[in-house]
């Protein structure tokens, strides 16, 4: 009877793990480095200020609310690192410090912690705040070349316009960009969605640190490819128009980092290649017919309001229970 008189017993889950929250978020913030690195390269410094002001309003926001409500502090789990590295990578290198400000709030206060904070919010706050500062559609559309030199913290008045290469697919057009440009980040577009080398490797990293699956990222990207090799527009060759559509706009960006988010995506397995391949057809649906070139980011939110629906049809059966059916009959 000694023997036993040591065994502990304790409610299920008894995994137990070194990992937590913030060492999930310190993978995110590696993983998102390279495509900085990249930005900072092609458009100077002011990519570097843009991301940095949009940690530290997102981190602000984040300890403010929490201090006037006067509920624990959760800046330390690097959450709010995260969002603030992402919406700035969803803005252009232009975008005025202010307008950047303004979305930290929207991401922070109204999508996250309104909604009882981290694990609570149904939509990516990165996103959502991306579609509010859509409020400004001249500054969120004013696109700077490549290695122009920009001011560093005063917003840029005379910059040189340019078209992305999304711009040119919409219409139908191969983009004036070579596929090696757009693989390596030498083009007109977002902070940090223009290197898909960039993006592919933090996702790798993200892989062998087992903080995603290849579920949702493999089954977006794939649905947009094949989507697009079946369907080019204007008559391009299939293969260079697919593959100016991978390589271009937030799509690497939205599908590694954003849709593989763990609170707005499913937990099912098949949920999950259920959500990807819905990303994917709505970003082409939206890329083709929408009046704006991208859709990634619309494309994702819209599947973020299914999760429950996805979650609740494809959850596995109990042993020994009848199978789900709609209506609850």
């Amino acid at each position: 009877m000694s023997g036993f008189s040591r065994l502990t017993l304790a409610p299920s889950p008894h995994i137990k793990t070194e990992e937590d929250i913030r060492s999930i978020m310190t993978d995110v913030v590696i993983a998102l480095m390279p495509a900085l690195a990249i930005a900072v390269f092609t458009f100077g410094m002011r990519a570097f200020i843009v991301t940095a002001v949009s940690v530290l309003g997102c981190v602000f926001f984040e300890w403010g609310y929490r201090k006037v409500l006067k509920k624990p502090s959760s800046i330390g789990d690097l959450s709010a690192v995260v969002t603030g590295i992402l919406l700035a990578y969803c803005l252009p290198v232009t975008i005025p410090l202010w307008v950047v400000i303004i979305g930290d709030f929207v991401a922070i206060v109204i999508v996250k912690q309104l909604f009882g904070g981290i694990g609570k919010n149904f939509m990516n706050p990165a996103l959502l705040a991306r579609a509010v500062l859509f409020s400004w559609p001249v500054m969120m559309a004013t696109w700077a070349e490549p290695r122009t030199a920009l001011p560093v913290f005063k917003t840029p008045v005379d910059v040189i316009s340019t078209a992305t290469p999304l711009s040119y697919l919409k219409g139908g057009n191969m983009p004036a960009d070579s596929i090696m440009e757009m693989a390596l980040g030498q083009t007109a577009g977002c902070i940090g969605e223009i290197s898909a080398v960039a993006l592919v490797a933090g996702g790798l990293y993200l892989l062998y640190r087992r903080v995603i699956t290849l579920r949702i990222p493999l089954s977006f990207i794939g649905t947009v490819a094949l989507l697009t090799f079946l369907f080019p527009k204007g008559g391009a060759d299939n293969v260079q128009f697919m593959l100016c559509e991978l390589l271009s706009g937030g799509l690497m960006l939205g599908a590694i980092f954003m849709a593989t988010d763990y609170t707005t995506s499913p937990v099912t397995r098949k949920g999950q290649i259920i959500f990807g391949i819905g990303c994917g057809a709505l970003t082409v649906f939206i890329r083709y017919f929408g009046s704006y070139p991208e859709g990634v980011s619309y494309a994702i939110l819209i599947m973020n309001a299914l999760v429950w629906p996805i979650d609740k049809y494809t959850r596995p059966r109990v042993f020994g229970t009848a199978r789900h059916r709609i209506g609850g009959r």
